[in-house]
């Protein structure tokens, strides 16, 4: 399953995701987590010390593997120059997995050692002072982007990805990448504001959207959310001593997290499990095809002087059943 966190800044997405990210591993599940934000803060959530986290190997500066990799013997794709982070899969191009061992999660991830379990953790890495002005984050996020449109998952097994702040996520095809998605919001009007731009922008897309309040302290807070959300808000969250203690580096261990907290961790994975059963592969693939010849248009074919629409493989349906390249 394709799990997404957004909200704005300083919401709580982070630390929810990373809540979550350990409840699928106590539990024993696969998991990839993924910190796709803009401010890397997933891996020092995950329990890393500052120096391991900025060891991580960035996604961003390994794009010319990754797509490499990707490509395969696809014989739409002329060459790697020519992908771009909406290039779609197609007969000959390498799918990934997400328990599998491949030359992607070789470079790109590393294992995180969690209570009673653990997960694979992939970062785009930081925006530097030497991309100010020159470059653009989706240039990094574009490799989260071309990993979900190369990843055939499964029920029961669980791919994490803490989204950049706000809205931006809609500056590419990425938002439809999800079986849900859930946005953290806290209950205050710049809380809810980020929830109706999404909700906007989704709709015409069949994106699953569920709201996650967050620093709930009161009736009246649970209220207002639900007055604003409606039936989108699936839970809340208030206050939480063991999250107090993990952000100051002293995580006790996480059977000892609250139980109310515990039972909307739970809550959250049974509204993901319920999702397997909407999954479209069809749908999924035309969407990704979609934003592919949106992309190409507007800026990929003169960039890489290329028809990028010629990548698309008419008769390729990405699913559980269709086979990667070795």
């Amino acid at each position: 399953m394709k799990i997404a966190f957004v909200g704005k800044g300083g919401s709580g997405k982070t630390t929810l995701s990373s809540l979550f990210i350990r409840h699928l591993a106590a539990a024993g599940a696969p998991v990839v987590a993924v910190d796709a934000d803009i401010n890397q803060h997933l891996g020092a959530a995950l329990g890393l010390e500052e120096a391991e986290a900025a060891a991580l190997p960035a996604m961003g500066d390994r794009l010319a593997l990754i797509k490499s990799y990707l490509r395969g013997s696809n014989p739409r794709i002329a060459s790697v120059e020519t992908m771009i982070k909406t290039t779609p899969p197609g007969e000959g191009s390498r799918l990934l997995r997400v328990g599998e061992d491949n030359p992607l999660y070789a470079a790109c991830a590393r294992q995180v050692e969690l209570d009673g379990g653990a997960v694979r953790l992939m970062v785009t890495g930081p925006f530097t002072d030497a991309d100010l002005g020159v470059a653009c984050y989706h240039s990094k996020t574009g490799a989260v982007e071309l990993y979900l449109n190369h990843l055939v998952d499964g029920r029961d097994e669980y791919v994490v990805v803490d989204m950049t702040a706000g809205s931006d996520s809609f500056a590419s095809g990425m938002f439809t990448r999800f079986d849900i998605t859930f946005l953290v919001a806290e209950p205050t009007r710049k809380g809810v504001s980020v929830y109706r731009q999404y909700k906007e922008y989704a709709r015409d897309f069949g994106v699953v959207l569920r709201v996650v309040g967050n620093k709930v302290q009161g009736q009246d807070d649970l209220d207002f959310l639900r007055a604003e959300v409606g039936d989108d808000l699936l839970v809340t969250v208030g206050h939480s001593d063991w999250v107090r203690a993990m952000e100051k580096g002293r995580p006790p261990r996480f059977e000892l997290l609250e139980d109310a907290n515990r039972r909307a961790l739970r809550t959250l994975q049974v509204a993901a499990d319920a999702t397997y059963e909407l999954r479209d592969w069809q749908r999924y693939t035309q969407q990704m095809v979609h934003f592919h010849l949106k992309n190409a248009a507007s800026w990929g074919n003169e960039r890489t002087g290329a028809d990028l629409a010629a990548q698309v493989d008419p008769g390729f349906v990405l699913g559980e059943g269709v086979t990667a390249l070795a």
